[in-house]
């Protein structure tokens, strides 16, 4: 239990990663070649973007991969001060021992516009001697002269049968036992997020030498979906006091969020349509009064008003 599992069982070499079998095996072929252009990492969080590019650079730059790589968050240094002092002090110096160096930029698309325009000047005058590898959430807030010099890959979440075969293991390693129910509640709340699923594993492992679904929904603060259901049940038969009190349970009693009562709310519509246990008309309605409430929230208003009131159009 000593330190984050997230860390200690993070992927060392390409082979060991989790997931996106496509982009690993045209990594690979850089390995192979010992070269590589400036890569772009883009798709959403926990699903392997910084895991791959520490496990690409350690397998081209082999043994000396300290001495040539240089990691920075965007998130701290974003400005364009960076980009002119450690990014080409950097790149300034000859490869110790590897054919070239790397500089691994981490969630770049917080950096300046100013910024990346000097970075993007950076990696005109240094092709030679360094590659950048760049991360980040949304691609579409990196500047068009910065895309074009690299190649994009784009990560997908992670298939939930992939990331349950990977929890297993990690319990199995930590010598817990765990039901199985457990393992998939941690997966469908995890939405192909590996960090989350593993910290949300560690989470619920340090409530007893068993992990329950009982010990997994103490850690995540949300609603067992069949209290979500049972909720939107009475109030579609009319019972709104019922459903009220289930929804003040859900609220009180468990500390589940409004934000997040919202999400299990349009999950179990939406599964209730596709299951055909509702009209498409009646749907539509009330996804629309879900959002009202949704962007309500977010603004400041009360939560459980506000989801009171939500109750109210399912009548």
């Amino acid at each position: 239990m000593m330190g984050p599992w997230v860390e200690k069982y993070r992927p060392q070499t390409l082979d060991d990663v989790v997931g996106q079998k496509h982009i690993i095996d045209r990594l690979k072929k850089y390995v192979d070649s010992e070269s590589m252009p400036n890569l772009m990492f883009t798709g959403p969080a926990g699903v392997g973007k910084t895991t791959s590019a520490l496990a690409l650079v350690k397998s081209v730059l082999g043994e000396n991969w300290r001495a040539n790589f240089l990691e920075l968050n965007a998130s701290d240094a974003r400005g364009i001060e960076t980009v002119r002092t450690n990014i080409k002090n950097f790149c300034r110096l000859k490869p110790v021992g590897a054919p070239f160096r790397i500089i691994f930029l981490d969630e770049v698309d917080n950096m300046t516009k100013d910024a990346q325009h000097a970075l993007r000047r950076e990696m005109e005058m240094y092709t030679k001697t360094a590659s950048f590898i760049l991360s980040c959430n949304y691609s579409s807030k990196i500047i068009d002269p910065i895309q074009s010099r690299c190649a994009i890959f784009r990560f997908a979440p992670i298939k939930s049968e992939e990331i349950v075969d990977r929890l297993k293991s990690i319990a199995q390693s930590e010598g817990f036992d765990y039901e199985d129910n457990s393992i998939e509640t941690i997966v469908k709340f995890a939405e192909g997020d590996m960090r989350k699923s593993v910290n949300m594993l560690q989470s619920a492992a340090s409530q007893g030498e068993i992990i329950t679904e009982d010990s997994v929904f103490g850690v995540v603060s949300k609603a067992k979906p069949q209290e979500i259901k049972k909720m939107i049940q009475s109030a579609l038969q009319g019972n709104f006091i019922e459903a009220r009190n289930i929804l003040r349970s859900i609220m009180i009693e468990q500390g589940t969020s409004g934000e997040d009562m919202v999400n299990q709310i349009y999950s179990e519509l939406s599964s209730r349509v596709s299951k055909g246990y509702m009209d498409g008309e009646v749907y539509m309605d009330l996804i629309g009064a879900l959002a009202e409430t949704d962007f309500r929230i977010r603004e400041g208003a009360n939560p459980r008003i506000q989801l009171e009131a939500l109750l109210t159009k399912f009548l």
